[in-house]
Formats: structure tokens, sequence, C-alpha cells
């Protein structure tokens, strides 16, 4: 079915087909027509089968733009969906005059957000805690909203937030529209559904877009500042025909296929801003063999159809799960089978389990190419190239003129031979060394977990049952209102720790005490201490005095200070975001 088959406004339609969208898929053409009618919906649905625009765009057609007062309010689980879904809406709201997205989340400034609030905002997506955190001093007004929607449900339950979710919803107008989207429906996510949405309509959509079986999915860990290096390796021992790299800009193409380019790789960018003739020609190159390696962007490479491409590596993160199942698609075509690469850094390793359970396949974890295997491949295309090089017709003249060389300067021959190649290898090291990944030193006395430092984590071997913990004082206690899910919710964001991460947490009067991973990388700790919970801030502190004895309310599982074994705990550097999502 086509947009323009729905009933959207024509604005939304045109931004739809520019953002290279035609046909609906399954959700979309049964969410749209349900939600332009005015009806709450239930959408059961895995990421990846594109709901985004499913909401948004019926969503946002009726968003009254005279109004500077915020219509359309979206809950998602983590900054990063936030963003991303914020994103959306501005891309589907490109034709719509004036219109104004932010997304608000918690590890960024108050005051970007505070001041876009001020200006006037349409549209609002955040997590629950810092929506909260806006709503309480008022910077929030819920009285325009006419729409809600509740993003990956399942995974807000999951990460502590379902108390926070439901005071959202009880502070909403009592008139309005929520749509609840989640890939499962446990016990609590169905209650919110009976108890705050009126007579909702239901959606079951199958996996309909999972990626093709014959594509073999893989990620590695990698810190941001070795991505370029980890790339190149990849590049090198990997059994490649032509590659697709993917990045989130423009510019970024431009950057890293010279940055491949110097590194001896036959690279070349594809991306809007580049004429579309050179970028014809640049995509026959990449047919013929010319070039084997093209640096694209999302937009750039839709309808990209070139049957030897062996590997997609997403070098920069997906927009969304449903982008990835469209980059990946670009191999394993005709039958062939193809390699998915994703590149994360420790920080975004959630993000694999979310497009896990989109495409319904394992993105298997692979190590970082060895040294020994790398130093090999280089030294036998070496020695390949020299084999190339002796069937020359002008092997018989320089090896002449090498040979009067040695006898002039008394040099052996190997020497010569070894400074020609120096000469043609330039100034890169030839041999391979370990990427000096950062570590972070744990206490004495402690169990390693791992080495971490400002959050990036490699592992380490480990003994079973080796789950060191330490105990933290939170300034927010009973007084303030404070729940357990306020609590599990904010450390899970801003820490990027999973629930079961988290150890006992005891909640006083006027503070809380919580069990975290022993050694806590020093800029989560100051993450953590500056994050507003029930309009506290935290300000951590090592709590030293054991409490065994006071009384408290004890939350979360007792497990004698050890969390499972088949879980280890680990922090992951939380992001820094200067501003908020840009406005219009």
């Amino acid at each position: 079915m086509q947009f323009s088959e729905l009933g959207l406004p024509e604005p939304i339609v045109r931004a739809a087909t520019a953002a290279g969208y035609s046909e609906t898929t399954s959700i979309q053409a049964d969410a749209i027509p349900i939600l332009l009618a005015g009806h709450d919906l239930v959408g059961c649905s895995q990421t990846g089968t594109g709901k985004t625009a499913a909401f948004a765009m019926p969503l946002l057609a009726k968003v009254d733009l005279q109004l500077k007062s915020p219509q359309v309010l979206v809950l998602a689980p983590t900054r990063e969906l936030a963003i991303q879904v914020a994103e959306a809406f501005e891309q589907y709201g490109s034709g719509l005059n004036n219109l104004k997205v932010l997304a608000v989340f918690g590890g960024a400034a108050y005051q970007p957000q505070l001041s876009a609030l001020r200006r006037g905002v349409h549209v609002i997506v955040g997590t629950p805690g810092r929506l909260i955190d806006h709503i309480k001093s008022s910077a929030i007004d819920l009285q325009s909203v006419h729409s809600l929607v509740l993003d990956e449900a399942d995974e807000m339950l999951r990460m502590g937030f379902i108390d926070d979710v439901k005071w959202v919803l009880s502070q909403a107008p009592e008139k309005r529209q929520v749509a609840l989207f989640s890939a499962t429906m446990p016990g609590p996510i169905r209650e919110i559904a009976e108890k705050h949405l009126r007579d909702p309509k239901s959606i079951t959509v199958d996996r309909s877009q999972k990626s093709a079986q014959t594509i073999r999915q893989q990620h590695v860990v990698v810190s941001p500042k070795h991505k370029v290096e980890t790339l190149s390796r990849l590049l090198e021992v990997e059994q490649t025909d032509g590659v697709i790299v993917f990045v989130k800009t423009k510019l970024g193409t431009v950057e890293l296929a010279d940055r491949l380019t110097a590194r001896g790789f036959n690279a070349a960018a594809l991306n809007g801003d580049i004429p579309q003739a050179q970028r014809q020609r640049t995509v026959e190159k990449l047919k013929d063999g010319e070039i084997n390696i093209l640096v694209a962007t999302d937009v750039a490479a839709r309808g990209l159809d070139v049957d030897r491409i062996s590997h997609v590596i997403n070098y920069d993160l997906p927009h969304d799960q449903e982008a990835y199942v469209h980059r990946i698609g670009r191999t394993g075509r005709a039958g062939r089978e193809g390699v998915a690469i994703l590149l994360v850094t420790p920080s975004q390793r959630h993000a694999v389990r979310s497009i896990q359970r989109a495409t319904g396949q394992t993105i298997e974890q692979i190590e970082q190419p060895a040294i020994e295997l790398i130093n090999k491949t280089r030294s036998e295309k070496f020695k390949a190239e020299i084999a190339v090089a002796m069937e020359s017709r002008q092997l018989a003249t320089l090896a002449d003129l090498v040979e009067q060389y040695c006898t002039e300067t008394g040099q052996e021959p190997a020497q010569v031979a070894a400074a020609l190649a120096v000469m043609a290898i330039g100034d890169r090291r030839f041999f391979a060394r370990p990427i000096e990944e950062p570590s972070f030193a744990t206490k004495p006395g402690r169990k390693e977990r791992g080495d971490r430092d400002r959050g990036d984590f490699v592992k380490r071997p480990r003994s079973s049952g080796d789950s060191a913990m330490e105990r933290y004082r939170l300034e927010v206690g009973r007084v303030h209102g404070v729940q357990p899910g306020n609590l599990v919710g904010a450390i899970a964001n801003e820490a990027g720790l999973g629930g079961a991460e988290i150890g006992r947490i005891n909640i006083f009067d006027h503070f809380s005490i919580v069990d975290l991973p022993a050694g806590m990388p020093p800029a989560v700790f100051d993450q953590l201490s500056r994050t507003w919970v029930s309009g506290r801030q935290l300000r951590l502190s090592i709590d030293s005095r054991s409490n065994d004895s006071a009384p408290r309310r004890d939350f979360g599982p007792k497990k004698k200070g050890k969390f499972a074994a088949s879980k280890p705990p680990g922090f992951r550097k939380p992001k820094k975001f200067a501003k908020a999502a840009p406005q219009g």
C-alpha cells in the first residue's frame, strides 16, 4: 500500500517519499488509519517493522502548529531510542512549517532542554526519569497533550520504569489518545493497557522483515578512538569482494573514505551532497570492481543494488532497527552468503540485544582480529605483490639499475630491495601492534571483573562467583517520594547497567543506600552524582558503614553481594550531549 492511500496530509507523504519510502510495512498499513481515526492502539510488534513511522506520521497529522505547547508525548526506555524517535518525527514532519520536536533524557544538561521548552515545542520524546523531573518542575505542561505513545513498553518494564510510566499516564489529560507498542505482553504491560487505554484496537505483527538467512551477522566491541583501526584490520583479514561501510553523516563518509584510502584501501564516499552524476559513476565503479569499499549514508545507499557486495559493515549504529535490516539487506543477494558486521562501543552493547529481537537472529560477538593473523595476511599480500611485479616488462631494466647501485655503494641486494619496499609503503608501519585498550585498575583486595577506564570495558578471565560490589549513599529518600523503580531506572540509564546488575536498595527517610559493581569509573561517578531523581540530585558518595542493623526497606533480590554468574556487572560510559535534539 502507498502512503498516499492512507489519508495522511500531503506534506507528510512528500517527506516519506523524500526519505525513500514508497510502500508501507504491515504495521504502518494497519496502525496509521486506526490512529488517524482517534482510536487507542496496542501494537504487539518487534522493532524493525517500521513502527516509529506507524505512530509518528498519523500523530503529526493532528498537531496544531499555531499552538506552541506539547501535543504529542512519547516515552522511550533509553536516550538513544529517544533521540532516534525525535529524529524520525523531524524527518516525517520536515514539510510542516516551524514544527518543533524536542528529545529530553538524563545525562544531558538541563538548560538547553529548558530553553527549548520555553520557546515552545509540539512533540516531546523522552525517557521517563527526565520527563518526570520536567513535569514536576512545571517546565512541561501536559494540558495540551492529545496523544501519548509508550514505545518499547516491555523494555521500560525491564529497566524498572513501570512506576514512572504509570505516573506520567496519571498526569496526562483524561481525554487523550494512547498508543502502546511492545514486543511482548507481560502482565504489568497488559495491566497498563487495560487501565489506561480506552477500548483499544489491537495489532500483532510478525517479524515479516527478518534479515535474510544467507547473511552471517556479527558484532565487535571497540573503543571509539580505535574504530578506524579496527575497521581497517577487519578489512584486511576478511575475504571480501565489494564492501559497504555505513556511517551516520555526510561529512563522516568523506572523512572515513579518506582515512581508508590513506591506509591503502580502494575506497570512495557516497552521500547526498555529491552530485548525482558523480554518485552514479561511483556506483558503476563499485559494480565494475574499480572501487572495492563504499562509505555511505543510509539515504545515499537506499535503492543500491550491487550483486558483488559481500560485506556490510555498520561503522556507526543505524538510525533504528529497521534501518539495520535495510542496511544488511545490501549483501547476501542472489543466494550468495553475505556478512554483516556491527561495530559497537561498550556503551552501545544494549543495541545489539534490540537488533537481535528485531531480526530474530543472533548477532555473534567476535573478537578483534588477532595480531598474528593480521601480520600473516600482510606478509602474504606483500609476497604476492612481489610475485606480480616479477612478471613486469620493466624487471630486467630495473634489475640492471639495482645491480649498478649495489656495485657503486657496496650495499647488499636484499637491503636495497627492502629500501625499495619502504619507498612503496611509505611511513606506514608494516606489522601491526596490539591495540592499546584503556584499562581501569581494580582496587587492592577486589577481584577483577574487567579493565575499565571512563566506562570502556574489556573482558578478562574471571573465576566463577566473582562479583565484587560496593555500597553507595544517594541523597534522596522516602520523604522525597522516591521509589525503587526511580533509582533502578536512573542508575541503569546513566551508568549503562542492566537492572540485574544493581544490587540491594535500602530506602531511608532522607537518603538511600544501593549496592553497585565495584570499580566505578570516575566519569560514571560524576554523572550519577549530578543526576536528578524525585527533584533531588543523587550526590553519590561511598558508604563505608554497615547498615545491616538499621531499619530498612529491601527491594530486589538478596544475593549476599553476588550477582548471577551469567551476567557480570560492568559500567558503560555515559554519553555526553551538549544540547537537546535539533529543533525544527
